[in-house]
């Protein structure tokens, strides 16, 4: 219903809660609030159902085709009406025909499916001799309208015998053999992706000037930097694991650990000399 009233008009329509219950007629019958839009739905092998747009959301779909947005003040109290059942016809065909879409593997598509507009009513007196006396699906909508300027409630009850079409069969599972093969090509293209990871012994926060005054020799004040402490991170500097610094065939090596919490990181100490006006410090990995 959201979606098709985006389309179809332009409106924001947010569902807040959604219950889905087995009622008799006569549950049905006290379902609708006072001075609702109902609207009787035909289905398929004569079946009849309804929708059930509460005041406010008639009030929301009614403003937003008239005046272009939805009026945050409380709906006037009134009966709707037959140029009311009209504005919204389109709207509940749309949303109707999204929901058989969206059901065709599903087995509810069998309650759900070829109903569309009929006729409004003026109250909702007339529904016990219009509805058979069955057992109905019915699913109560509460929704938000224009991002929460009004509120209130949608009602779709329909035969829970199900007179529509049955479901489309789904796919065949794919076989053993198609699996190991998919699985094998998948791994032989993981296995060849490269991964870069940043090892970092330690962080330093140093005046601009600092950093870029800096040449070969000038020594660089690590605090409490630890070999046994390195953290191994992605590109985007997401710390991924933990590791110690060692040798492996005579090349520097990261053993990693099984330490969850990153390594401690302590800010270099300040120079005593004073930083020059307009300087700002900047971050360097090393």
């Amino acid at each position: 219903m959201g979606r098709a009233a985006r389309d179809s008009i332009g409106l924001e329509m947010g569902l807040t809660e959604l219950r889905q219950d087995r009622f008799s007629l006569a549950e049905v019958l006290e379902l609708p609030p006072e001075r609702s839009l109902v609207v009787m739905l035909e289905g398929p092998k004569d079946a009849l159902g309804l929708i059930v747009l509460a005041p406010e959301v008639l009030a929301g779909v009614v403003e937003m085709q008239m005046v272009g947005r939805v009026n945050p003040s409380p709906a006037p109290p009134r009966r709707p009406t037959r140029t009311d059942a009209a504005m919204a016809s389109g709207l509940i065909d749309k949303a109707l025909a999204g929901l058989e879409l969206e059901l065709l593997n599903d087995t509810d598509l069998i309650w759900t499916s070829g109903f569309r507009y009929a006729s409004f009513l003026e109250d909702a007196r007339p529904l016990a001799l219009l509805l058979e006396d069955v057992t109905y699906q019915v699913l109560r909508g509460d929704v938000a309208l224009g991002g929460g300027a009004r509120t209130g409630q949608i009602i779709l009850a329909l035969p829970a015998d199900g007179r529509g079409r049955a479901p489309a069969v789904p796919p065949a599972p794919p076989s053993r053999a198609a699996e190991l093969v998919f699985s094998a090509a998948l791994g032989e293209q993981v296995q060849s992706v490269q991964a870069e990871l940043v090892a970092v012994l330690a962080r330093l926060k140093l005046p601009i000037d600092t950093v870029l005054n800096l040449k070969p020799g000038d020594p660089l004040v690590l605090g409490t930097a630890s070999i046994a402490q390195i953290d191994l991170e992605g590109l985007d500097g997401t710390r991924v694991a933990g590791g110690k610094l060692g040798q492996n065939r005579g090349m520097r090596a990261i053993r990693m650990v099984e330490d969850n919490a990153p390594a401690a990181r302590v800010d270099a100490p300040k120079r005593a000399q004073p930083k020059p006006p307009g300087t700002q410090p900047i971050q360097k990995a090393g």
